[in-house]
């Protein structure tokens, strides 16, 4: 699993990138603030209900919760399902808010 800091992320979003941001927190936290990702909660993630992401395994996917735990363990957890590219957001958007 490889990480990437909040400044990276932002940088990569304000130059327009197409960027595959994965948020795994819950959707009253997504509701409060999020960044654009795709909401899958770690709950789905571990249940196996990922079949919207399937044909993005080979594809860089950007992860991340409120502080960097509950990504982290996605991340393993894709990594184990077969998902080649997973790249965990270093603080979370605890970090990315700050910027």
């Amino acid at each position: 699993m490889k990480q990437i800091s909040a400044e990276e992320l932002k940088t990569r979003i304000n130059n327009g990138e197409k960027l595959n941001i994965i948020d795994v927190r819950e959707p009253a936290e997504y509701a409060e603030y999020n960044i654009g990702g795709k909401l899958i909660p770690l709950g789905k993630i571990m249940g196996m209900q990922f079949d919207e992401i399937e044909d993005l395994k080979n594809e860089e996917l950007i992860l991340h919760c409120k502080g960097g735990t509950r990504s982290t363990q996605a991340c393993l957890f894709l990594e184990q399902a077969g998902f080649t590219n997973v790249t965990n957001l270093t603080g979370g958007v605890t970090a990315y808010m700050k910027l």
